[in-house]
């Protein structure tokens, strides 16, 4: 596989290129002051252009503006005709295809698969600014616009769709994104490295369908096709064996002696060939099955197979996700029709001072000037906050952040992220001295990473951190301290928060990261997720148990009070997760009762592309371990008046979900839940949340509706009140999240006076 050695190694001088434009042309006008007749690379996205490193058109435009290319934009454009997409002339290079920051049919509609009524991408929240499958679309009216120019696709959209995939929307499996769009080249992952070497390659004049060995590259080819005769196919049933294990024969049955097979000795003497035997040392034994292991393919069953056998489907699942570490992936193919879909192994991390290049060039840190005062509701949520990683090795299985980033944490140096917190303060507008986030995916994974690189490279585990975090794991959090303490110090900063979703298995290894994170970067709340506090559901999701919540809670109480703060964790939960039964989510319930959570705005799962929670929820199969027709069955929500169930469990205080979870709770056998005291769960009809809450009375909400949940409360039953205090149904002892940590024995203390090395 080719890959540029470092991402700006081909960089031309500064002096012989020309300046950074303010924003990235999207007008013939804009283009014209540039002095440009014509744009090499047009990047067509569904997106509002928000010139910011967050925003996947902006990052991109700018690492191939470094290179030497000019990049322009056309932003969510009318896709009826092709018209729109010839608005800047025609691209010397290629069309780059993105949907956005999000999946299209994630980004428009509800879990429920109801319309949304608000685009965050887009100016003033407009929806209906971008297609469903925007890639596809986007892709097919570029090629009417200019037949000739190569079609390359990418985002988060075409990595989730790169094989064939289970579509939640039409509720069937569908193609890859590679034959619908008929694009030339797809792009997945972080795509820096490949999109670079590619727009070098073009520009050398290079066809693009000769274009086969990037990395994170996918294409179509002919069926049976091969880069070489050095080439080998394994099929994917030698990686995990999927189906029904056929019975090995009886050796000691009688059954007649079959010499079909059989080569006479004269044949055996004739076919016999002499080779001389060559002693290898290990290290070129290594070297040659590496070699081996780097050209060889895994064919993944066909579409027209897992489109209609769910076990197959699970199979594929779990290959493509054991095939999904840069170190030793291999490369995928799959057939469509007549033709193979090929998928070149993952992209290559970007080292440290490659993010620091990429989050160092001269973004502009605003949107466009066409939008002129227009709200754009994901700029506002991110214009005060820095990205100082990438990727996360949690394995989430309801999570894309591993299908799309991988599990191999990319990170920026501290002057870099110091950098950008200085350009917040001194170019943004409307900075009043808070930095909204410093985090990423996950807030507390920052420079984590394996202690061995060549462990890492050769790791296959889906999760570092599950089912017990990894002893060859990192989890020092130092770097990361030092990071906030400098941050916090920079002149004009007054506050530092931390916004992304802390990874609290992690932190309670390191006291000090809790202690310096309650003490000065919370704002009253922090969001955690727990998702939810049964095993039978934890375990689908590979996260840890609910005793690893209770023990960060304590750290959590303990360095708020020493503070002398009243600060609330926000736990996020998740409805309807497959594994997940009404059982699992009345305990859930229950649980937020004890703890008097009142959540105001849950999730319901969502099965989105390629994720194995999705795989679960299509075939009711189990891709965390071995798949066939006899293995584990994944009991699923999938009728819509269970899901309504499972969320209404969560909101079990809204009085519109009382006459549902009656009924539900009724068919539970669970009537014992329903009535007007402290002990039962929802109040019976004619009663109120205050027969079954007390603390609920004289609108004592505590934290309004868009913070998500409200604030956990002491209970305070009025005098005189008699009503039973609320008792949680009997469940096993929780174990702190240190006895889950494998960690290595130390050695037994010496015995007073004992020699060293002598017990």
């Amino acid at each position: 596989m080719s890959s540029p050695t470092n991402l700006f190694a081909t960089v031309p001088k500064r002096s012989s290129r020309a300046s950074a434009a303010p924003f990235l042309p999207m007008s013939r006008a804009e283009m014209d002051k540039l002095g440009w007749d014509q744009c090499d690379v047009i990047v067509v996205t569904g997106d509002a252009y928000i010139d910011h490193p967050s925003f996947g058109m902006a990052l991109i435009g700018r690492v191939l503006e470094a290179q030497g290319f000019r990049v322009g934009i056309i932003s969510q454009p009318d896709w009826h005709s092709a018209d729109p997409f010839r608005a800047l002339g025609k691209p010397r290079l290629f069309f780059g295809i993105t949907a956005g920051n999000m999946d299209s049919m994630i980004n428009r509609y509800t879990a429920d698969r109801k319309i949304r009524s608000e685009d965050a991408y887009t100016a003033n929240g407009e929806p209906n600014k971008r297609p469903d499958r925007t890639v596809t679309v986007y892709a097919q009216r570029a090629r009417e616009a200019y037949s000739d120019v190569p079609i390359i696709i990418g985002s988060i959209e075409a990595s989730l769709r790169r094989i064939a995939h289970y579509d939640y929307w039409s509720d069937k499996v569908r193609r890859s994104v590679l034959p619908d769009s008929k694009a030339d080249l797809l792009l997945f992952g972080n795509a820096e490295r490949a999109i670079v070497d590619l727009a070098h390659r073009l520009n050398a004049g290079e066809n693009i369908k000769d274009i086969r060995d990037l990395r994170g590259t996918g294409f179509m080819v002919p069926a049976g096709w091969l880069p070489g005769d050095d080439w080998s196919v394994h099929n994917s049933t030698r990686v995990d064996v999927p189906g029904k294990v056929e019975a090995h024969p009886d050796p000691y049955a009688m059954a007649p002696e079959d010499k079909s097979g059989c080569a006479t000795e004269a044949q055996a003497k004739e076919a016999e060939v002499v080779k001389p035997i060559r002693i290898m040392t290990r290290e070129e034994r290594q070297a040659l099955a590496k070699e081996k292991h780097d050209k060889t393919v895994v064919r993944l069953p066909a579409y027209d197979v897992v489109k209609d056998d769910p076990v197959m489907y699970a199979h594929t699942s779990r290959v493509f996700h054991l095939e999904s570490n840069p170190g030793n992936a291999r490369a995928l193919v799959q057939a469509h029709g007549e033709r193979d879909v090929w998928l070149n192994p993952p992209p290559l991390p970007l080292q440290m001072d490659e993010m620091d290049g990429v989050f160092d060039l001269s973004y502009a840190r605003a949107p466009h000037p066409s939008y002129g005062k227009a709200n754009i509701p994901a700029w506002e949520m991110i214009r005060f906050s820095v990205n100082i990683m990438r990727g996360c090795f949690g394995g989430c299985t309801f999570c894309s952040i591993t299908e799309h980033e991988g599990r191999i944490i990319q990170s920026r140096s501290e002057p870099s992220i110091l950098r950008e917190i200085e350009h917040i303060r001194d170019k943004t507008k409307g900075f009043t001295g808070t930095i909204s986030d410093l985090g990423g995916p996950t807030a507390n994974m920052y420079r984590l990473q394996c202690k061995d690189k060549k462990i890492e490279e050769s790791c296959r585990r889906l999760s570092c951190v599950y089912p017990s975090i990894c002893v060859n794991l990192g989890t020092d959090h130092s770097k990361l301290i030092s990071v906030y303490r400098k941050a916090r110090a920079i002149p004009g900063i007054k506050k530092v928060l931390i916004s992304s979703g802390l990874r609290y298995d992690l932190a309670v290894r390191s006291p000090e990261y809790v202690k310096e994170l309650v003490t000065h970067h919370v704002g009253g709340l922090l969001k955690i997720a727990p998702e939810h506090t049964e095993e039978n559901t934890l375990t689908k999701m590979m996260k840890p148990g609910i005793g690893a919540y209770d023990e960060f809670k304590r750290m959590f109480d303990k360095f708020s009070l020493e503070a002398g703060k009243k600060q609330y964790l926000i736990p996020y939960f998740i409805a309807a997760h497959p594994g997940t039964t009404d059982e699992d989510m009345l305990n859930l319930a229950l649980w937020l009762k004890k703890n008097n959570f009142q959540l105001d705005q849950v999730q319901t799962f969502t099965p989105t592309p390629m994720a194995m929670a999705t795989t679960m929820y299509h075939t009711r199969k189990n891709p965390l371990h071995k798949v066939t027709e006899d293995s584990e069955v994944v009991e699923t929500a999938r009728s819509g008046k269970i899901r309504r169930i499972h969320k209404a469990f969560l909101r079990y205080q809204d009085p519109e979900n009382w006459p549902l979870l009656r009924e539900a709770l009724a068919s539970m056998g669970r009537g014992d839940l329903i009535g007007n005291t402290e002990k039962h769960l929802i109040p019976a009809p004619g009663g109120s949340i205050d027969d079954v809450t007390p603390s609920l009375r004289d609108g004592r909400r505590g934290i309004g509706r868009a913070d998500k949940f409200a604030q956990p409360q002491k209970r305070n039953v009025p005098r005189g009140a008699t009503s039973t205090p609320f008792v949680a149904p009997e469940s096993k002892v929780r174990p702190s999240i240190l006895s889950t940590i494998k960690t290595k024995a130390k050695p037994a203390a010496a015995a007073k006076g004992a020699r060293p090395g002598r017990k």
